[in-house]
């Protein structure tokens, strides 16, 4: 598909039409150009609008009803990754995202977006089997999450969950 504008309107289509998200790799050979290809092309169609997530399983267009989003501050180690994404999810919530305050790059941020324990189960193979560290590791411990859920009153439950568990930190 030569025809750059095409290609980025099927790219668009493409993400629409599914429910899952769907690898860049996947998505370049529907499209018949290479993976770098299709990073420029997500750019482009998030400058042009489009709300496209990156997750882990690769691109999807982010359809969710509106819903309320906090950020928690909370505090552990490693080990303790899949309890704490688990006792969101199991209260209704879905983790967005992770980030630290790094003292020499700044905020950095990184997508977790998982909101089921199938997710949960999915997201934690991934960082075993690759080896990667999580971002915690940078900042002994210390990281915010944001957490999108369906009310107020379920966000308030999550936040009293994660202090009961002993991760919430407090200011």
């Amino acid at each position: 598909m030569g025809d750059r504008r095409g290609r980025l309107d099927a790219l668009a289509g493409i993400l629409r039409g599914s429910e899952d998200p769907i690898s860049g790799v996947e998505l370049a050979e529907r499209l018949g150009v290479s993976r770098q290809a299709i990073v420029q092309d997500i750019a482009t169609l998030r400058e042009e609008g489009l709300p496209i997530v990156a997750t882990s399983r690769g691109y999807r267009e982010e359809r969710r009803p509106p819903s309320f989003r906090r950020s928690f501050a909370v505090c552990h180690q490693a080990d303790q990754i899949y309890r704490e994404l688990s006792l969101v999810v199991s209260m209704g919530g879905r983790v967005l995202d992770v980030f630290i305050d790094h003292p020499i790059y700044g905020e950095l941020r990184g997508n977790v977006d998982v909101g089921s324990q199938e997710e949960v189960d999915r997201f934690l193979t991934l960082m075993e089997t690759t080896g990667r560290h999580p971002l915690l590791s940078l900042s002994d411990g210390f990281h915010l999450h944001t957490v999108e859920a369906p009310s107020e009153g379920v966000l308030r439950d999550i936040e009293e969950g994660l202090r009961n568990a002993g991760f919430l930190v407090s200011f």
